[in-house]
């Protein structure tokens, strides 16, 4: 993790010395060694990187990496911003934008200008073989991710925790700071948007807590390039 925020750096080193982790850097570098995984190596831990611990405000909690050519870079729900084309989660994720705080639509989906912001674009896998979704499910992947979510709420400031879906509502369990708001709905994928993810308004929500706990609230507007 050298290419991290020396603050996550200093928070998560004890977990880097537990035989878990090195077992699942052992099988992700053979995994690289072996075939295509997504994100480049170089990317795994972008999201530590673009937001330091200390600037943290959200936490938007996904899954596994995209699995395509050219979309993963590590930042959850983010793409490159050469990939012409936007994941459909994503896409449903900017109409809610658009109906909660009247965000255009922009022709990209490059998630940077959230995480320089302070919204931590996180999987709870970091990384995945191509074209084969949660592949790198079940080898400590979890456990590295459950204890960055601990550190979290650790945390004696305001922060907000979207958790869409069943797989990172099943972290609710380790939030119990007062001082923090969690949103939950369902997933923003078309099998799920139309169950209540529309209309939620977690952007809305989530910049009110902000604003009313003395913090600045996030610009959701992604631009168009």
């Amino acid at each position: 993790m050298s290419e991290v925020s020396e603050d996550w750096r200093a928070v998560m080193a004890e977990e880097l010395k537990k035989p878990y982790y090195k077992e699942l850097s052992h099988f992700v570098l053979q995994e690289y060694r072996k075939g295509t995984v997504y994100p480049p190596k170089d990317d795994i831990y972008n999201a530590f990187q673009e937001t330091p611990l200390s600037k943290v405000k959200v936490l938007l909690l996904g899954q596994d990496p995209y699995h395509n050519v050219n979309q993963a870079h590590g930042m959850s729900f983010s793409v490159l911003p050469s990939q012409p084309d936007i994941p459909p989660s994503l896409q449903n994720i900017y109409q809610e934008l658009h109906e909660d705080l009247g965000c255009y639509i922009p022709n990209n989906g490059y998630l940077l200008k959230w995480a320089k912001q302070g919204v931590l674009l996180l999987n709870t896998v970091l990384t995945v073989r191509a074209h084969a979704a949660n592949s790198h499910r079940g080898h400590g992947w979890e456990q590295f991710t459950d204890r960055v979510i601990q550190v979290l709420n650790e945390q004696d400031r305001p922060i907000v925790y979207f958790l869409w879906g069943k797989p990172a509502q099943s972290k609710m369990g380790m939030l119990n700071n007062p001082k923090h708001l969690i949103l939950t709905a369902p997933h923003p994928s078309p099998l799920s948007a139309y169950r209540g993810f529309f209309g939620c308004k977690h952007f809305s929500k989530a910049n009110e807590f902000l604003e009313a706990n003395g913090e600045t609230p996030i610009d959701w507007q992604i631009e168009n390039i």
